[in-house]
């Protein structure tokens, strides 16, 4: 797969894949990135390119980012998969499933672990990152949302897992986050049956933390951005630490993590 010349300019940084190929923009401002699929005219469908631009942005994300938007341009989120994926032709330069399936167990494990690494860092507890999602989310669509810490939709969003629908199973990382969020019974519903989840079951069930009309989407992106932003750096980042291993701990394991978690705060604050 052939990579375009990393670029920097006015705050904007495009890595990997060039979006042509990709169809993902990135933009740094400060303490935000900014992630837009940008293939409106294929709903942002992905493919190889995609996952492997949205590694490399893990990768050379600035120290100093706090919050990363993921965001779709035009009426869709993200339709999924790119459907010449399935074909034997592929994607002009990045193959197709057929060709992946000649690779050895090695190496198909290996290109799957490189796709996953373009959702994985999402979660980092140096960052917090926010999907604003309307219209189509669907299969690695709906993953990235998962991915992010926190989903902003639309009223017309759409959430699908159509994965399994397709003889495939979701492997972007989704199947955790999903089962976390919403419980076993109701993920294997929603997996299993490739139904369509829309913007008032998201939220009631918790795949979303705010509903809003389509057009008032980016203003309470920018204000829950805002309001991050408001808090402690090192604060944030330690209670994002806390909170993610707490499903792992015990109670007892979890006081004494806090209890080391602020001893750090309070020796930095007035040691």
């Amino acid at each position: 797969m052939a990579e375009a010349q990393a670029q920097q300019r006015g705050g904007i940084a495009d890595d990997g894949f060039a979006e042509a190929e990709s169809g993902v923009r990135y933009e740094v401002d400060g303490e935000i990135a900014t992630i837009t699929l940008a293939r409106p005219e294929k709903r942002n469908a992905q493919t190889f390119a995609t996952w492997s631009a949205l590694a490399r942005i893990g990768e050379s994300l600035p120290e100093q980012v706090r919050v990363v938007v993921v965001k779709g341009e035009g009426p869709s989120f993200s339709a999924g998969i790119d459907l010449r994926m399935f074909t034997s032709e592929g994607v002009p330069g990045q193959g197709s499933f057929s060709t992946a399936a000649k690779i050895g167990d090695a190496g198909f494990e290996q290109r799957i672990r490189q796709a996953q690494a373009g959702f994985l860092w999402l979660r980092r507890p140096e960052i917090v990152s926010i999907a604003a999602v309307q219209g189509h989310a669907i299969g690695a669509g709906f993953q990235l949302a998962l991915s992010c810490d926190l989903r902003i939709v639309a009223e017309d969003v759409a959430f699908c897992m159509k994965e399994p629908a397709l003889g495939l199973v979701p492997d972007l990382t989704g199947t955790k986050p999903l089962v976390e969020l919403v419980g076993l019974a109701k993920a294997i519903d929603i997996c299993l049956t490739a139904r369509t989840v829309h913007a008032d079951e998201a939220m009631r069930i918790g795949l979303a933390e705010q509903v809003v009309a389509r057009g008032d989407l980016e203003q309470a992106v920018s204000d829950k951005v805002a309001a991050l932003l408001s808090v402690n750096r090192d604060a944030a980042v330690a209670t994002k630490r806390l909170l993610q291993g707490a499903r792992q701990r015990t109670l007892e394991e979890q006081s004494v993590a806090e209890g080391i978690e602020q001893a750090a705060r309070i020796k930095a604050l007035f040691g």
